[in-house]
Order: C-alpha cells, then structure tokens, then sequence
C-alpha cells in the first residue's frame, strides 16, 4: 500500500481530515501513508484550504496521462522547458515535489495577505521558474485551471505590475514575465496609489472644512498617505542605491 498511488476513496479521506483540522501527521496514520505522501498530495492540489478530493483525482488522471505520452523535445536552454523548471530531470538536484509544494505555500501567503487566490497561485507558479517567464498554456498545464482563469489573474497582475507581456522573437506565443525587480516597482506603484489617496483625502477635507471633525480626520488621512508614500519611495530607492553599488 505505501507504494501504491493514492485511491479516490484515500482523497475524500484525506478532505475529511483537513475539514476536521487533522495535522498531515494524523492523517497519514490513519491511511497508513508515509506524512511526505500526504503532504505532497496536499501541496499540489489546492494547498489544505484548496484541497477537493475530486480535483485532486482529476489532475493525477491527467497527469498520469501526460506522463504516458512522448515528451516533446526541447532544445538546451530554451525558455520553454523552464517550467519543470530545470527541476527534477535536469540533474540539477531538486526535489520537484518540494518546489511545487514550496509554491503552493506562496501562494497560501499571498492569499492570507489579501491577494486573491488563484492570481497568488499564477505568481507563486512563475516566480519559482529560473526563467520567470510562462506562456498562458504553460500555466493552464501547472495549475490545472481554465485559460480564462489564468487570464483574469494576469490581467490582476499586470495591473499592480507585478507581470509584463513579451513575445520573444520566432515565437507565436506571448509570455508572461516577472522580473527580478518586480517587487520594487510594486512598492513603487503603492507609493503612486497612496500619493493619489492623500490627495483625494485633501480634498475631502476641503469640502468637509479642516476645522470640522470630518474635515480633521481626512486631513488626518492626507497627511499619513502622503508620508506613508514618501516613506516608500525613500526605501525603495535606498535598496536600489545599495544593489546598485
């Protein structure tokens, strides 16, 4: 049985156990698994507040399926081969059933931190890559989902510029791209949105009359967001002086 893949009945035992709030521990014990085996099954469908034992079921079906077909060949250093990511086949050590669960847990952070679910799921999914590029196919592929919720996720992403669009030359098909500085022109973009913040909140102050206590407390407001922003430019351009030297 340890060897053995998971059954659909070991899934919906193991979904009762997350609804139960059992540790991976526990539920191991009671399938008589190796914790690595749960924990794995877990990471890559859904993480444990996404886990539904009949996706899971679905995605190892596709997944056993692919692996039965010939792979396509991808020539040495290609981009397109970055998503398994020079990962386990390549000979460069990894544990891919870490990398992904690794990526699934991002994703869980992301999303504790208020970013939807499945637009942590796409970053996470290409901020793991070496390449930090994927194509739309590419990611539909990874993460099991449709192309439309690929597609809206991007569209989140590149909104808060976390995500740009490019078409190497000599391919069809667009990439999408995290860069190594995403993170400070995210924080660059915040501090765009605050300084916009602070003076709507102005305004409002204006309208209401600074000496009234709505008036106050948007002034209040203005004068935090504006600081707030200017405090966030300040760093961002400190780390990259410092990168930079």
């Amino acid at each position: 049985m340890p060897g053995a893949r998971l059954t659909q009945e070991e899934r919906r035992l193991i979904a009762a156990g997350l609804t139960a709030r059992l540790g991976y521990g526990e539920i191991a014990r009671q399938l008589d698994r190796p914790t690595s085996t749960i924990t794995r099954e877990i990471a890559r469908n859904g993480g444990p507040s996404g886990y539904r034992a009949d996706n899971a079921q679905r995605a190892t079906v596709r997944r056993s399926r692919r692996s039965k077909a010939p792979a396509p060949r991808v020539p040495e250093g290609s981009a397109g081969g970055a998503g398994h990511a020079r990962g386990a086949g390549t000979g460069d050590g990894r544990d891919q059933a870490a990398v992904e669960a690794y990526a699934t847990q991002l994703a869980e952070l992301l999303a504790q931190l208020g970013m939807p679910r499945m637009v942590g799921r796409v970053l996470a999914c290409l901020y793991v890559t070496d390449c930090g590029s994927l194509t739309a196919a590419d990611l539909v592929q990874r993460l099991g989902v449709s192309p439309a919720s690929v597609s809206k996720a991007i569209g989140y992403l590149e909104a808060q510029e976390l995500v740009r669009r490019e078409r190497p030359e000599g391919e069809s098909r667009e990439r999408y791209v995290v860069d190594d500085d995403i993170w400070y022109r995210a924080m660059l973009a915040s501090a765009q949105r605050n300084t916009a913040l602070a003076e709507f909140a102005r305004n409002g102050a204006d309208l209401l009359g600074v000496r009234t206590p709505a008036g106050a407390r948007m002034t209040e407001a203005s004068v935090f967001l504006e600081l707030a922003g200017t405090d966030i430019v300040r760093a961002v351009q400190r780390r990259r002086r410092g990168h930079s030297g």
